[in-house]
């Protein structure tokens, strides 16, 4: 079962070069670090030779901090330019999203931070390189597809919470003892322990979507060590995850509104279209040419959302929506097997599993089956189209997980951290507009800047608004903090 919506930089993602940490030693011995150059690794080419990677032992359990330790893979690009200011480091959300994969593609959206900044970024626990947590085979994945995440009748609603509880199994297997301490707390702290490997007095960071979350949570810890920190699609840190789902199915919902517009169709209507498409492939899955493989209900959602993420990919929703409409389901796919990470020869990426062992693990909240149902018209008013499939998600994502969650909803409050420049999107679908509003309410007065851009996709900076780059610039390099509540239009 894979949740329907992710917080992580999807845009980035689409572009994704895979780096392993390896051999050839640089020999810089000023972070204690053993760098060298990245290898290739089953999923794509080492990057160019101005990446290097390296990796940092962290405790397992932070506790403990003279315990058992686990390895972090590290990546990073030296500044280019003159006058440097230190290290950057990035977070690309997910939970789950792999930073060592990532940073070499997102490096020409942040070009000019790499004059002055070393570029870096790293696979947090549980993640990637550094202890990678895979709860499936890649046939036992796709066999999961079949379930379905809207259940109507009662044995499809013991097969989908049958599936939910065989794969927390599956996770625990494979992640044994970690799978308690991969925690966003757990990862700010690793966090700090990679500022200190690296030399930096402060933290320098850009966190996106999920990272937000976890920037606020390194911020409440580590007030005084926060330098400049900028905060890009950011999770509403007061929702729960009931909170969370319905601000999904309003994000998507005004998302896939603003398409319908730009199709010269009314949103209600266009809406109830798709609504009335859903419940046909629900009865008749669609014939989609792949052996063996139709489109569900399930994977037709995970198409349409896809390409809300950024409106570039609007006019690939209407291909693929026509093409439903006449009974052929291969461009939906197509799409749900792009967010799903299935390449051509079947194989699936593991971000939803690492994505899944860290929220289950922070999440404290665990709906059951009967305060879901109640909850479901909610869902369904706010959304027709994704509201039931988020509705669902609150008790089954975390069903029967093995270990407890931490908390209802994350601490942030930082009022001794230097200013945080917190930037939201109205149009953002994943991370609605909203929870900038609350971070920076929550981070603390003269804290929390918020930057608004009246736009469009998942996330701002680098989406083709020059103010809203020019003023983040500004401040990461110069240290020049807007007025709160500066709006880029």
């Amino acid at each position: 079962m894979t949740r329907l919506v992710r917080w992580t930089a999807l845009a980035a993602a689409s572009a994704l070069l895979a780096a392993g940490c390896g051999g050839g030693s640089s020999g810089d011995d000023k972070t204690g670090l053993s760098w060298g150059r990245c290898k290739a690794t089953a999923d794509g080419p080492a990057p160019s030779g101005e990446w290097q990677c390296a990796t940092v032992k962290v405790p397992l359990d932070w506790s403990k901090p003279d315990g058992e330790t686990i390895g972090l893979g590290l990546i990073r690009a030296k500044a280019r330019g003159g006058d440097r200011l230190g290290s950057l480091l990035f977070n690309f959300g997910g939970p789950g999203a792999s930073g060592v994969s990532m940073m070499p593609s997102y490096a020409p959206t942040v070009s000019s931070l790499g004059e002055r900044y070393d570029l870096v970024s790293w696979d947090p626990r549980g993640v990637g390189t550094s202890e990678g947590v895979r709860c499936r085979g890649d046939e036992e994945i796709q066999a999961a597809e079949s379930v379905d995440v809207t259940p109507d009748t009662p044995a499809e609603e013991k097969a989908y919470f049958a599936d939910a509880a065989d794969f927390g199994k599956g996770c625990q297997k494979d992640a044994g003892k970690l799978m308690a301490h991969v925690s966003t707390a757990d990862s700010a702290r690793d966090m700090d322990r990679i500022r200190e490997v690296l030399g930096d007095d402060r933290m320098n960071y850009f966190g996106i979507s999920y990272g937000t979350e976890l920037g606020g949570t390194y911020a409440h810890l580590f007030p005084k060590k926060v330098g400049r920190m900028t905060l890009d699609a950011v999770v509403d840190p007061t929702a729960d995850t009931v909170g969370h789902a319905q601000n999904q199915a309003r994000g998507f919902q005004r998302a896939l509104n603003g398409y319908l517009r730009s199709t010269g169709q009314d949103p209600e209507d266009g809406t109830r279209k798709i609504a009335d498409l859903l419940r046909r492939i629900d009865n008749r899955p669609l014939a989609t040419g792949a052996p063996g493989r139709e489109l569900t209900q399930t994977l037709a959602v995970t198409g349409i959302i896809l390409p809300l993420y950024s409106k570039d990919s609007w006019p690939t929703l209407t291909s693929a929506l026509d093409a439903a409409e006449e009974g052929d389901g291969s461009e939906l796919l197509a799409l749900a097997d792009r967010y799903n990470e299935r390449d051509p020869s079947g194989r699936y990426g593991t971000t939803t599993h690492s994505q899944r062992v860290i929220s289950c693990l922070d999440d404290r909240q665990r709906l059951t089956v009967a305060e879901t149902k109640k909850l479901l018209p909610r869902f369904e008013t706010i959304s027709p189209v994704f509201g039931t499939f988020l509705g669902w998600d609150t008790a089954g994502w975390c069903h029967d997980w093995p270990v407890p969650g931490q908390h209802d909803t994350p601490e942030v409050s930082a009022p001794d951290a230097a200013p945080v420049l917190v930037v939201g999107n109205t149009g953002d679908p994943a991370t609605p507009y909203e929870g900038a509003l609350r971070m920076a309410g929550e981070l603390g007065k003269g804290v929390g800047v918020l930057l608004t851009w009246r736009g469009e996709g998942h996330g701002a900076y680098g989406s083709g608004s020059d103010c809203v780059d020019s003023t983040v610039n500004a401040y990461l390099l110069d240290g020049s903090v807007p007025k709160n509540g500066k709006v880029c239009s």
